[in-house]
């Protein structure tokens, strides 16, 4: 069986400030003459700056902070678990930056052949392309495949995927 984790909140708590993100991902499209809707969080922001053709300012914005946020990371209780599952992935809506980094800050790289991060394709969570391309890099199949999250999107994820979900923290009490 191989074990794929998201990796935010799951193996590592980013230290980010996603409100400030938020704020920040905002102006920067707004200083490019794109309209804001008072409402929109980091992720619509996002989507709208891949249709205003300024994906790669806000990905400069939002994977900054997350490779600084993943220097002060937080370890959890399932990075203990890496070396026990094996083979290993990280499947995460974070920068794949972000997330070499928080591996190794943990030293948990050696533990994580495949990391597919938010920039490694044209998709993210809760599109299953993602997790399913870090199932292909381990050479095995989805139904031999456990994706662990935290979240409804992760869930969604390997439903997608037709993958088995386990909540980090449930996974964490398995072990």
């Amino acid at each position: 069986m191989a074990v794929v984790y998201d990796l935010d909140g799951t193996v590592v708590r980013l230290a980010v400030d996603w409100d400030a993100v938020t704020r920040e991902v905002a102006a920067t499209l707004e200083r490019r003459g794109v309209t804001v809707p008072d409402d929109a969080d980091l992720w619509k922001l996002f989507r709208l700056g891949r249709e205003a053709d300024q994906i790669d300012a806000v990905e400069r914005v939002i994977s900054a902070h997350e490779r600084a946020g993943a220097r002060e990371s937080e370890r959890l209780a399932c990075a203990d678990l890496l070396a026990r599952d094996a083979p290993t992935a990280v499947c995460s809506l974070n920068s794949g930056g972000a997330c070499h980094i928080a591996l190794g800050q943990h030293r948990l790289r050696e533990h994580v052949p495949v990391v597919v991060g938010r920039d490694a394709g044209p998709w993210e969570k809760p599109d299953p392309e993602p997790l399913l391309a870090a199932i292909d890099r381990l050479g095995v199949e989805p139904a031999e495949t456990t994706f662990v999250g935290d979240g409804e999107r992760d869930e969604r994820t390997a439903e997608g995927a037709g993958v088995e979900f386990v909540y980090a923290s449930e996974w964490a009490r398995r072990a």
